[in-house]
């Protein structure tokens, strides 16, 4: 057997292997252990099995779950439980989740009562991208208003995110974050049909120069965590900061626009940062993606540096499948297969089902936890949808060839 045929087989294998696992395993665990029916919304908190082990409710991840099953109605079948599920979610955040002020809180009680201020625009900007899909769901029920709104605060908030809520002392060492643009140039996609394309064409230039000119570092080959204002580097904790898996998140969020523009050489610069952000990242001795690194190599302050979290393998998963989709660079292919063998082996539970969310350097389960204040019904769901339909579109086109 040749080689391309060899992975035009293999990449159907994986297709109905990635979307099996969504629809039998991952999105019935959800439906069956995560609805509140008593208060509406959440738990987001689960044990192994699916038992409810803290009953406190994070907004962004309350309105992740919304997303997803708002995405699964819209891009896998209109299955009205999904529908529904999304719904109940979205009641709960609207009637509970913002201040006065109209921004998002950051958590919640159980029966929706403010924990947390609004610190964190993300609450904000995971409320704008669920509200939105459920406004393509169910139009004309006012979550398209208010993912609007949502969307311009962010706006309004973006060059001060956690406003008075900062710590830091004001103009000492001033530094902006990566996350928010790299979730922009996601966020604007998704609310395409809300902001119009001729926004969403003056949007994409700005977000697309932060992340991979401001924030990527040709010299470093690599995009740093956080920079002065002026876009130059920091000696500092937070300044010499890399986080492999958002930098390789971001670069899938690239070649999406690079789609959408049809720019080239966009998804080409994007490939190949990603494939330098894994082949840094990579754990040479026990293999999986390192969490946190220092540029100049010095150690972390972040304790758990060394862990094998969930979301990084995924989001780097959907980038090999995507990369290898839009440029067929047999790298992308290699790469998600020896990605594919280190995540399936290590994540999945293959007992109670879904996955868990964290490793220690050795790839051992380090808690149990299928829920909790970071992870939730969003980034393995996410991440199969994209890989399954990603392989079928491939197979599909009958052209694989092998560079």
């Amino acid at each position: 057997m040749d080689k391309s045929k060899e992975i035009e087989q293999s990449l159907s294998g994986y297709s109905t292997l990635y979307r099996k696992e969504l629809l039998e395993n991952v999105l019935p665990f959800w439906m069956q252990n995560s609805r509140d029916t008593e208060f509406g919304g959440y738990f987001n908190c689960l044990n192994r099995d699916g038992s409810v082990y803290d009953t406190d409710k994070f907004m962004w991840l309350q309105a992740r779950e919304v997303w997803t099953f708002a995405t699964m109605y819209e891009k896998v079948e209109p299955n009205e439980q999904w529908l529904e599920m999304a719904s109940q979610g979205a009641e709960f955040i609207l009637k509970h989740g913002r201040d006065n002020q109209g921004d998002w809180y950051f958590s919640l009680t159980r029966e929706g009562k403010p924990l947390t201020q609004p610190h964190s625009i993300f609450s904000d900007c995971f409320a704008a991208m669920a509200l939105s899909i459920l406004d393509k769901n169910l139009p004309g029920q006012g979550y398209g208003e208010v993912a609007l709104q949502t969307f311009e605060k962010i706006l309004q908030r973006k060059e001060n995110p956690k406003g008075k809520y900062s710590k830091a002392y004001p103009s000492t060492r001033p530094i902006k974050g990566f996350a928010l643009p790299m979730i922009l140039s996601n966020l604007a996609l998704e609310m395409e049909h809300i902001l119009g394309r001729e926004r969403v064409d003056a949007f994409i230039p700005g977000v697309i120069h932060e992340v991979m000119e401001v924030f990527y570092k040709p010299e470093l080959g690599l995009i740093v965590e956080n920079v002065a204002p002026d876009g130059s580097l920091v000696d500092s904790f937070d300044g010499r900061l890399l986080n492999p898996g958002h930098a390789i998140e971001a670069m899938w969020f690239m070649m999406d626009l690079g789609e959408r523009i049809q720019d080239d050489s966009l998804i080409r610069k994007a490939v190949d940062i990603a494939i330098r952000e894994i082949e840094y990242g990579w754990d040479e001795k026990y293999g999986g993606i390192f969490y946190f690194l220092d540029r100049n190599d010095y150690p972390p302050q972040q304790l758990e540096w060394d862990q094998k979290l969930w979301w990084v393998h995924l989001e780097a998963l959907v980038a090999m499948a995507k990369g290898y989709a839009l440029t067929n660079d047999i790298r992308c292919y290699n790469w998600f297969v020896k990605l594919h063998d280190y995540t399936w082996a290590r994540f999945r539970d293959t007992e109670f089902g879904e996955w868990y969310a964290y490793l220690n350097r050795q790839g051992e389960v380090l808690l149990p936890l299928k829920g909790g204040k970071w992870k939730c019904c969003f980034h393995v769901p996410r991440a199969l949808l994209n890989i399954w339909k990603t392989m079928e579109s491939i197979v599909e086109k009958k052209e694989v060839p092998v560079l």
